[in-house]
C-alpha cells in the first residue's frame, strides 16, 4: 500500500482503526468499570485501587526498546507486533465474555476478572507502542496534527463503544454477547493493518543507517567492548540525556510530569459523583460516556483545525486553561450534591461534555508535541517514554485519589484539584518561553 500524497486518507484511516481498537478495552476500564463498581456500592477507595490495572500503560517504556529493535522484516517491523496483539485482545475479550460478571463478589471470579483485565491491558500497551512507532515513522511534520486528531477520534470512539455502549447495552443485552460484540469490532479494525504493507519504517531506517553508517562502524570497532559493559542503569541515564540536553527539552520534561496531574486526581471521582447525583447506568452510558465521547470527537476536530491557525506552544496553554475551566463545573456539581440540591440532568450532561471536549483538545496538542520530540530512529521508545511519564503520574494519583476523596469529600477534593490545576500552568508557561 503506497501512502503517497494521493492516498493520504488511507494512512489516517489506518491510524484511526488501530486507535479505535485500542480504545475499546481502555474505555471499559476507565469509563464503564468505575460506574459498575459504584452502582454495586463499592467505595471510592476501592475504585481507586482498580487503577492498578492501568500499570502496564505506565510501565510499557520498559519493553518499548524491544518493540523498536526487534520485528519481523517480512511482516513489517511494527506490523509484526500490532497483528499478534490485536488477535490476543480478541482472544481475551472472548474469555471475559464467559466470566459470570454478577459473581464478582466471589474471590475466585474476582481474581480471574482482574487477571484477564491486566493481561488485556498489557497486550494493549504493547500494541500502543508499536502503533505510536508506526505513526511517528509514516507521518511528516506537517501531517502530525492531523494524524493525532485521527488518533484521538479513534480512541474516543473506542471509549464510546467500550465505555458508554457497554453501560447502555447491559440494560438489554447480556454480558457475554456484549463482550463478543466488542471482540468482533476489534476483529473488524484488524482488517486495515492486515492489508497494510509496511515499508516506510524500513526505508527510513536504511536511509538513516547510510547517513551514520561509517561513523557508527568506527565507534562500534573501537568502543564495542566498552559499550557491551555499560550497565542498564547507565544506558538509561544516557537515554535520559536527550530530554535534558537543552533548556527547551528540560522544561518540556516538567510539562510531561505535570500535565496529567488533574486527570489522575479526578479519575476515580467524577463518574462516582454522577452516580451519587442520581443518574442511572443507562443515563451515564448514553448521555455521559457516549455523548461526552461525541463532544470529544468534536474537540479533537476543533483542535486539528486550530493547530493550523495558532502555534503549538500557544495552543497547549490555551487548551490547558479551557480544560481547567471545564473542571470547575464538576466542583460546582459537587457543591450542589453536598447541599442536596437538585441539578437538571441536561446541565450535568453539558458540563461533562464540555470537560470531555476540552480534554480531547488538550490531548491532541500533547500527542502532537510528543511526536515532535520523538526521534525517527527511536520512534516507539521516545513516544512511549513521554506517554509513560504522563501515565505514571496519572496512574499513581488515580490509585491514591479515591482514598483522599473518601476522606475530604467531593467538594473539598475537587476544589483543591482546581487550585492544583492552576499551579500546573506554570511549567507550561516556562516551556513556552523556550519553545522553537
Amino acid at each position: 500500500m503506497d501512502f503517497g500524497q494521493n492516498r493520504m486518507p488511507k494512512m489516517y484511516l489506518l491510524l484511526f482503526s488501530l486507535y479505535w481498537a485500542q480504545g475499546l478495552p481502555v474505555g471499559f476500564m476507565t469509563h464503564a468499570l468505575p460506574v459498575i463498581l459504584r452502582s454495586q456500592g463499592v467505595s471510592l477507595a476501592h475504585i481507586g485501587g482498580f487503577g492498578l490495572l492501568m500499570a502496564p500503560w505506565a510501565m510499557k517504556v520498559l519493553w518499548a526498546p524491544f518493540v523498536d529493535k526487534f520485528g519481523h522484516s517480512h511482516w513489517g517491523h511494527y506490523r509484526s507486533w500490532i497483528l499478534p496483539t490485536q488477535f490476543l485482545t480478541i482472544f481475551i475479550l472472548i474469555i471475559l465474555s464467559f466470566l459470570p460478571i454478577y459473581s464478582l463478589n466471589q474471590p475466585i471470579y474476582l481474581l480471574c476478572f482482574f487477571i484477564a483485565l491486566l493481561c488485556m491491558n498489557s497486550v494493549g500497551a504493547t500494541q500502543d507502542i508499536a502503533t505510536d512507532g508506526l505513526a511517528v515513522t509514516i507521518l511528516k511534520a506537517d501531517q502530525q496534527h492531523l494524524g493525532n486528531m485521527f488518533q484521538v477520534i479513534g480512541s474516543r470512539l473506542g471509549f464510546i463503544v467500550g465505555g458508554g455502549a457497554i453501560l447502555w447495552a447491559m440494560d438489554w443485552l447480556d454480558w457475554q454477547n456484549t463482550f463478543l460484540i466488542l471482540a468482533a469490532i476489534v476483529a473488524l479494525n484488524t482488517i486495515s493493518i492486515w492489508r497494510y504493507k509496511e515499508s516506510t519504517y524500513q526505508n527510513r531506517a536504511i536511509d538513516q543507517d547510510k547517513e551514520i553508517g561509517h561513523k557508527d562502524a568506527a565507534i562500534d570497532h573501537t568502543q564495542g567492548i566498552i559499550q557491551a559493559e555499560i550497565s542498564i542503569v547507565e544506558k538509561f541515564k544516557s537515554y535520559l540525556n536527550y530530554f535534558f540536553e537543552n533548556k527547551q527539552m528540560r522544561t518540556w520534561f516538567w510539562v510531561l510530569c505535570s500535565i496529567k496531574i488533574t486527570d489522575g486526581l479526578t479519575g476515580p471521582i467524577t463518574k462516582p459523583l454522577l452516580v451519587d447525583l442520581g443518574l442511572t447506568l443507562s443515563q451515564i452510558g448514553v448521555y455521559i460516556t457516549m455523548l461526552g465521547a461525541v463532544a470529544a470527537l468534536c474537540g479533537a476536530g476543533l483542535a486539528g483545525f486550530l493547530l493550523k491557525k495558532i502555534k503549538r506552544n500557544r495552543a497547549l496553554l490555551l487548551f490547558a486553561i479551557l480544560k481547567l475551566i471545564s473542571l470547575t463545573g464538576f466542583a460546582w456539581l459537587a457543591a450542589m450534591h453536598e447541599q442536596s440540591l437538585q441539578v437538571f440532568a441536561m446541565l450535568i450532561y453539558l458540563i461533562n461534555a464540555l470537560e470531555d471536549m476540552t480534554s480531547a483538545m488538550l490531548l491532541v496538542i500533547i500527542l502532537t508535541l510528543v511526536m515532535q520530540y520523538s526521534r525517527s530512529k527511536h520512534a516507539g521508545t521516545d513516544f512511549t517514554f513521554q506517554v509513560s511519564i504522563m501515565a505514571c503520574v496519572s496512574g499513581v494519583l488515580y490509585t491514591v485519589s479515591g482514598v483522599i476523596g473518601d476522606y475530604l469529600g467531593y467538594l473539598n477534593f475537587l476544589s483543591y484539584i482546581v487550585i492544583i490545576g492552576v499551579i500546573c500552568l506554570i511549567p507550561i508557561y516556562r516551556w513556552m518561553i523556550n519553545f522553537k
